[in-house]
């Protein structure tokens, strides 16, 4: 009966949208996608497994806490100077892991989307160098998003490629590659993962469980409602001009599962619940090491806010930055509330904390101002797309109050808690990552990367030095910038300087010949405007890049 009430809502929106406007098939496989939802048990109480009665003597080796924010955007927190709703919603508690630690200037995104980016975290690697290139998405989703026109360029859709293209749960990293869970699970480190995946869902070869975590409480796919959408504790803000939110709002279930189980309901809030049992395994495991990987959703569409977050800010007017704001809050809120339960089960002092996300903030909410000063936003390498909060702090090791100034990288988390724990890095493969320490106290001169590089499809970039070359094919077009003297990527050098083109072009083509094919071609290229948000009117000449997918 609930399945079949959600299809007659989705039909409705269709309908007052204009979707069937588009094509009847597009309304057809949204409606599709809204039955794909899993069965959920109600809630059930997780049993972590718990650690020894007593922390074995000698063994001072830290716990690790990766914290990865979802499209949280340079200009959502306070520490900046500015933050969200023109910096009338603080960020304390995250702004304090910058303060009690170090503020990464130039902390890069290993990619300007979720997957891929997260990918790099997790391996130490470029994701370019094992295929995974593109954002996992099942077929219906790459057909919904493909023909819905944005009304300023078409959306390309590659139909041909579609025999290409295998089941999104079989779109993950490879089960050759090694992640910062089994490299850690091997040297006796407890390793938890809590909340979003997306990495694969194939058991024996890339669930959470495969790729090294001993205990896994969240969801593979890319999203997951906060709440369900009738709650009368939950306060919503819809996109209908986004075919992504769409797709999500009729897709998501409000579900996790533990260790590949069934799917349950989370007890309430899901930012709330993740952060409940994070406290919860940190608590069985105080006398063990441990590495959590603690990936919220947040603020990842579909935009939903607790009823009492969205209350405390009735001086912000506009209903969906009032939403978003309010989930910022509640991030940062629970940011606090882990923080202060390491502390109160004296493990504060022994925990090296990293906080960052996964890219940069996303056009398609339709807000203004996410990503500032950067330009662009997530789906493209501007600067908006790829630099992101990047804090790290650990008492006693980390100098209070440090600035590192120089690029550093997501991938530098890979060897960086290898570092930290006392681990030797995987010598069969090449790992991209550095150990950040050593550059941080001072202990080791020179520059991390004086080079970084990305590539979705046909759109690359190449960051040398202060030097910036984005390239892209549709549209045919060189930006060419030079960060020290233009950090908002406003004065394109490309046509003054092609000898400047050329040779970081070469840098390029040096790179993709290390890097290998995508496991899985894109099916879809859309167009993202640099300087406007997704729902606000197109503007005559303005700049664009298409993303692959």
């Amino acid at each position: 009966m609930k399945r079949a009430l959600i299809i007659v809502g989705v039909i409705a929106a269709l309908l007052v949208g204009g979707w069937f406007a588009i094509g009847g098939r597009t309304g057809l496989l949204l409606i599709a996608a809204s039955m794909r939802k899993p069965d959920v048990a109600p809630n059930r109480e997780v049993a972590w497994m718990p650690g020894p009665d007593a922390r074995a003597a000698g063994d001072a080796r830290p716990n690790i806490i990766v914290i990865l924010a979802d499209d949280l955007g340079f200009n959502d927190i306070t520490f900046y100077g500015g933050g969200v709703a023109g910096g009338r919603v603080p960020t304390p508690n995250i702004d304090a892991i910058a303060r009690n630690g170090v503020n990464f200037t130039r902390g890069y995104a290993g990619n300007a989307t979720c997957a891929p980016s997260r990918a790099a975290l997790v391996t130490g690697r470029y994701s370019t160098r094992f295929g995974f290139e593109f954002t996992p998405t099942s077929p219906e989703f790459a057909k919904v998003v493909g023909h819905f026109e944005l009304g300023f360029q078409p959306t390309i859709y590659h139909e041909d490629r579609e025999p290409l293209v295998p089941p999104m749960a079989e779109m993950g990293v490879p089960a050759s590659e090694e992640t910062i869970g089994e490299m850690l699970s091997r040297a006796g480190y407890h390793t938890i993962h809590l909340g979003k995946w997306h990495l694969g869902e194939t058991p024996g070869a890339n669930t959470p469980a495969d790729m090294g975590f001993a205990e896994s409480l969240g969801f593979y796919a890319g999203a997951s409602l906060f709440l369900e959408e009738d709650d009368p504790d939950v306060v919503n803000s819809k996109q209908e001009f986004d075919p992504i939110d769409l797709v999500l709002w009729a897709a998501l279930p409000w579900a996790v599962k533990y260790n590949g189980g069934d799917w349950f309901e989370p007890r309430g809030y899901m930012t709330d619940y993740l952060t409940e049992e994070a406290i919860a395994a940190a608590k069985a495991n105080r006398n063990r090491p441990f590495f959590m990987y603690l990936a919220y959703n947040t603020v990842h569409t579909p935009l939903q806010a607790l009823k009492s977050d969205y209350d405390a800010l009735s001086f912000i007017s506009d209903h969906t930055l009032r939403v978003y704001a309010a989930m910022v809050k509640n991030l940062d809120d629970n940011v606090g509330r882990l923080i202060a339960a390491l502390k109160a089960e004296g493990l504060y002092d022994n925990t090296l904390i990293i906080f960052t996300s996964d890219n940069g903030g996303a056009n398609y909410i339709g807000l203004e101002g996410l990503n500032d000063p950067w330009r662009g936003w997530k789906a493209t390498f501007f600067e908006g797309g790829i630099r992101v909060p990047f804090f790290m702090q650990w008492p006693g090791r980390i100098p209070e109050g440090a600035t590192y100034e120089n690029a550093i990288s997501h991938f530098d988390v890979f060897a960086t808690s290898a570092a930290a724990a006392g681990v030797s890095l995987p010598a069969d493969r090449i790992i991209d990552g550095v150990d950040l320490l050593p550059f941080i106290t001072g202990e080791r001169a020179g520059l991390p990367h004086e080079t970084l590089f990305w590539r979705s499809g046909p759109y690359k970039v190449v960051m040398h030095g202060d030097w910036k070359l984005q390239v892209t094919e549709t549209p045919r077009k060189d930006w060419l910038y030079n960060l020290a003297a233009d950090p908002g990527e406003k004065n394109n050098l490309a046509s003054a300087m092609p000898e400047k083109v050329a040779e970081l072009r070469a840098m390029l083509e040096a790179h993709d010949a290390q890097q290998v094919d995508p496991i899985w071609p894109a099916l879809v290229e859309g167009p993202f405007a640099l300087d406007r948000p997704l729902g606000k009117p197109p503007v005559p000449g303005e700049e664009y890049i298409y993303w692959s997918n």
